[in-house]
């Protein structure tokens, strides 16, 4: 297949500008607000932002960040600070629970701080339940916004800082998207771009559609720019972040596609990988395939979410695709991009799943050969169709969860000892924290190597020598940097 060449500069809608334009506007007011706070406190104060969930809400949260630097505060690592921050997640309910476990222990820290100031944002704000437990058990929680009007933040930091009462500000939805703000990354050589917010696909287990709301694509032309920007600050590897990324551009016409986006990312000169999650295998096209076929600096990782082998399980997933279908896509990627790792996620003992339907999920595994997969015991979601439904025993569905994540894991061992002996691209992320004098260098297909070095090595890119396999990682040696 071969595609021709588009260009993206459609601007952003002038109602976003404005809205950027008018955050930035409380973001000055907030600044002499610490300021004066500084002044009373006779040092600079302090935040500190607990992030749950996934990388969507990690990148939301160098939003946060950076508003609060930008205003003023400076970081640290103790929840002992002037404003905390909570950015949730509500995928799962331990992840609820961990949050109110958090929100119960630092009330001590406002008791010795009367002037500290606690938030709590992202998607558990969203459910009208957690909310309102907030509001009677919490009381000493200064802020309550949600997923829909994280652009407001620093209007929100401003009310905060000028009141003493309590700020909840809920949406239910949104159709506006505002990213000219501030924004601190944790990483200087890589970044995460926002390309879809929302969700269209309601899958029964799944409460994101009802807190991230429905799918929303950013106009491609800022994207790039982003891109651009983001590499002559010396970003190397870029993340294209979504919901669902296949199905990006469907709510813009155009003649978008995520394949073209994808395409003129990694055509912008500096970029030497990009990598992008997540995709749905139901929207995963032959376009896609073929750009990553023809550009080396497209990251050769493919996360497809299976959840489930049955077909009849996948139905009542509302997936919308068999397991027939999802081992010829598999196997399509495998013949198109050879060296593709292909990882997933899979979910054991949903509502009336049976010892068969395992067994069809096992037999997936086995088929297409998972580099690694992400294996849960299902977990029932307030508000979600399947929390409606008969649930499983515990104890069964941990003994089926066993079966699933035994097979798992001599797959993916069989997968990584492929490997063994080659030299591959790397870039050094990080010091490693258990071997001393060693780096931890991950790979485009997304394997993990340590090999000796020292900080002077992160953010660059070196060929690795693939030594020893231990499973789900090597130890290697650099032979080169590129």
């Amino acid at each position: 297949m071969t595609m021709k060449n588009y260009t993206f500069s459609a601007p952003a809608e002038q109602t976003d500008r404005d809205e950027a334009a008018r955050q930035k506007a409380f973001l000055e007011r907030a600044r002499r607000d610490v300021d004066d706070l500084a002044a009373r406190l006779g040092r600079r104060p302090t935040c500190h932002i607990n992030t749950f969930g996934c990388q969507m809400n990690a990148k939301d949260s160098e939003k946060l960040l950076g508003i609060l630097l930008a205003a003023g505060y400076e970081e640290t690592e103790s929840e002992d600070a002037d404003l905390v921050l909570f950015n949730t997640c509500t995928v799962r309910d331990n992840a609820d629970q961990r949050v109110f476990g958090r929100l119960g222990r630092i009330s001590h820290y406002k008791k010795k701080n009367p002037a500290m100031k606690i938030g709590i944002c992202g998607c558990m704000m969203q459910e009208p339940s957690n909310v309102e437990r907030i509001r009677k058990s919490y009381p000493y929680v200064d802020l309550i916004f949600g997923t829909h009007n994280l652009f407001r933040f620093a209007e929100y930091l401003c009310e905060v800082l000028e009141s003493d009462k309590r700020i909840v500000e809920l949406w239910n939805a949104t159709d506006r998207i505002v990213e000219d703000l501030p924004s601190d990354r944790k990483y200087p050589y890589k970044a995460g771009v926002n390309i879809t917010f929302g969700c269209n696909n309601f899958c029964t287990y799944c409460i994101v559609p009802y807190v991230r709301g429905r799918e929303r694509s950013r106009r491609p032309g800022e994207i790039l720019e982003e891109v651009r920007t983001l590499v002559s600050q010396g970003v190397k590897e870029i993340m294209l972040l979504g919901q669902n990324v296949n199905s990006y551009g469907r709510d813009l016409g155009d003649d978008i596609t995520f394949a073209r986006l994808l395409k003129a990312c990694a055509e912008v000169e500096g970029v030497r990988l990009v990598r992008f999650m997540t995709p749905h295998p139901k929207d995963f096209s032959d376009e896609v395939l073929t750009v990553i076929a023809d550009h080396p600096n497209i990251s050769r990782h493919i996360h497809l979410p299976l959840q489930s082998g049955s077909t009849r399980v996948l139905k009542k997933m509302n997936r919308r695709y068999t397991k027939e279908q999802y081992i010829a896509l598999a196997e399509k990627i495998r013949k198109a991009v050879p060296d593709a790792s292909i990882t997933t996620d899979i979910i054991v003992g949903f509502p009336t799943e049976t010892h068969e339907d395992v067994d069809d999920t096992i037999d997936v595994v086995r088929r297409v050969g998972f580099d690694n997969a992400f294996t849960f015991i299902y977990s029932m979601r307030r508000g979600t169709p399947a929390a409606t439904w008969e649930q499983i025993p515990e104890e069964i569905k941990k003994a089926e969860f066993q079966r699933v994540l035994t097979v798992v894991q001599e797959t993916a061992r069989k997968q990584a000892e492929r490997l063994k002996g080659k030299i591959l691209p790397g870039m050094v992320e990080e010091v490693n924290s258990q071997t001393e004098g060693y780096v931890t260098a991950r790979l485009s297909c997304n394997m993990i190597v340590h090999i000796p070095g020292d900080a002077s090595m992160i953010g660059r890119i070196f060929n690795i020598r693939l030594d020893r396999c231990c499973g789900f990682y090597y130890f290697g040696e650099a032979v080169g940097e590129i």
